[in-house]
């Protein structure tokens, strides 16, 4: 396999740092004219996929979250993750791909347009947030690396490093984390390739420095520090899936009338930091049903789960 082109940037060369996170509070609590020209204003194109909802907090997204390589705490990965070495990086595609190859962060970003999504973020554990990613779409990155004839789903796989990844180095788990999804969802628009939040670069903790956000699917799909990525023709493995293939299925979509083995799917609770927050009804396909429905035309969605 000949490996692709390999940029001398580094990843910090390659998405500028706001000194702000979210240009709304600014523009709000100082004004557009006093941010005309100034470095503070810099900032991405919001989508027109973003939801209308009030994101959570910078500090609510990147304290409470699940990264099992860290520890199985929703603590443990904004405790351990500092550790973790980000640049350089480098992701293989390969399978069923025109160009296969080892490609650098400068590489994946080549001619991709990256801009603000805000999503909801829907936990198989029943919780939910909304997170302004940064990002753009993994079709973009399928179609340069080109997709062959043959090729039905797309496999991933996260960084195996257990001297820096505390989690990996107990049981529970067979390293590595690996997650998959049918073609057709892979080149869905919204299923994005995400390399920060709040205008951020990726915080560790979430996922750094590329993360996968499928935002109608359970936050478990959303794969994290992404090193591989491999297009074939039979569907993958899952890490859920081989676990415990009666809790968790390969398509793991948001549906409130399929319940998880152990409790109810119908409602879920929005993270916050009010200790009474309440709990809201859980949309079909997480409230993104108009765009994704489609996709699964014709099947029993409680077998499919």
């Amino acid at each position: 396999m000949k490996p692709a082109f390999r940029s001398p940037l580094r990843w910090s060369q390659v998405t500028p740092r706001p000194l702000w996170l979210n240009r709304r509070s600014l523009i709000a609590g100082l004004g557009a004219s006093a941010l005309a020209g100034s470095a503070l204003a810099r900032d991405y194109p919001a989508s027109r996929h973003s939801t209308d909802e009030a994101p959570n907090s910078f500090e609510e997204i990147t304290n409470y979250n699940n990264f099992y390589e860290f520890g199985w705490n929703k603590d443990d990965p904004a405790r351990y993750a500092h550790a973790l070495t980000t640049d350089p990086w480098a992701i293989e595609i390969g399978g069923l791909v025109d160009r296969p190859g080892s490609y650098d962060l400068a590489d994946v970003l080549k001619g991709q347009v990256l801009e603000e999504r805000i999503c909801r973020f829907r936990c198989v554990e029943a919780w939910s947030m909304v997170i302004p990613w940064i990002g753009f779409e993994l079709a973009g990155l399928l179609n340069r690396v080109g997709v062959q004839p043959g090729a039905k789903y797309v496999a991933f796989q996260t960084l195996l490093r257990p001297g820096e990844m505390p989690g990996q180095r107990g049981g529970g788990i067979d390293w590595p984390y690996v997650e998959g999804l049918r073609l057709d969802e892979a080149m869905n628009p919204l299923t994005i390739l995400a390399t920060g939040l709040y205008g951020e670069e990726m915080p560790k903790q979430n996922g750094a420095p590329i993360r996968l956000v499928v935002p109608w699917k359970y936050g478990f799909k959303s794969i994290k520090s992404i090193v591989r990525i491999t297009l074939t023709a039979e569907q993958p493995p899952t890490t859920w899936q081989a676990l415990q293939p009666r809790e968790y299925g390969f398509y793991a979509n948001v549906n409130p009338e399929v319940d998880h083995p152990r409790w109810s799917q119908a409602t879920e609770r929005r993270i916050s930091s009010s200790l009474f927050a309440g709990r809201q009804e859980t949309l079909m396909f997480n409230g993104y049903a108009d765009e994704v429905a489609g996709l699964y035309a014709g099947m029993d969605l409680s077998v499919n789960y």
